[in-house]
């Protein structure tokens, strides 16, 4: 089940009153890959509670003067070791309880 933090249900501009953040910017991060918005069938972007949550964080960034580039880096190298973490336990739990992959 998903939860309702990462169901993408949110328009454009609700993100907009709720982040302050104009659409505009909102469409360059998505442009940028660092957001992922889902598509309605009539192109509608709905964003999650999640996405929301990363935009703030990207935001705050941008004021600090971190660059939208180092900002994605940043957010691939925290995906990446949340994958390996997520191995690693992963084969534990295997190993403590003997199953083979």
């Amino acid at each position: 089940m998903v939860s309702y933090k990462d169901k993408k249900v949110i328009t454009i501009g609700i993100v907009n009153e709720l982040t302050g953040l104009s659409e505009r910017k909102i469409r360059y991060y998505e442009e940028r890959g660092l957001i992922y918005p889902k598509r309605t069938k009539r192109g509608t972007r709905t964003y999650s509670f999640s996405d929301i949550e990363i935009l703030m964080k990207i935001a705050d960034k941008r004021e600090d003067g971190v660059q939208t580039n180092e900002i994605r880096k940043d957010m691939m190298n925290k995906k990446k070791d949340t994958n390996i973490r997520d191995e690693m336990l992963r084969g534990q739990l295997n190993a403590h309880f003997k199953k083979l992959r």
